[in-house]
């Protein structure tokens, strides 16, 4: 498998989804579901710091913290429902395999991140969609910081 421009935290998620049978991958799924931890208060009293990812067939919403330069590190924050495991394993992958990376990093990975994961057969296209919007609402959070710093 060709990783490109995926992080290594990122690139060792793909394999191990790419290593199991398909029910498995559902299986890995699940658990990076039940791993995704809860908002930090600052967040979970304050709804309004975070942004729904429309696209996502269950309730999804997401932030970010964005550190100083030069390495600008990007710390994500998700909510999702306990009712809706594919959305939460979706965000758990992302948090596993962004968190804590340069946001020059994040930005570089490829759209078809998603793709990768060998589940486009086990799950719905709508679903699929939503996780491949959430990677793109982070990036655009990451370069709108980026142009506000800018100024």
């Amino acid at each position: 498998m060709t990783t490109g421009a995926v992080p290594a935290k990122l690139a060792e998620i793909i394999e191990d989804f790419q290593d199991l049978t398909e029910p498995d991958r559902l299986q890995l799924l699940l658990d990076f579901s039940r791993e995704l931890p809860p908002l930090p208060e600052r967040y979970g009293e304050h709804p309004e710091l975070l942004e729904q990812v429309v696209e996502c067939q269950s309730p999804l919403f997401l932030t970010m913290e964005i550190g100083a330069a030069p390495e600008r590190p990007v710390h994500l924050f998700f909510s999702a429902p306990p009712e809706a495991p594919t959305t939460r394993g979706f965000a758990g992958v992302l948090l596993e395999g962004l968190d804590g990376l340069p946001a020059a990093e994040v930005l570089a990975v490829p759209d078809d991140v998603p793709d990768r994961l060998g589940l486009t057969r086990a799950i719905t296209p709508l679903r699929m969609r939503g996780m491949t919007a959430m990677l793109g609402r982070i990036k655009r959070k990451i370069r709108e910081a980026q142009i506000r710093d800018a100024q």
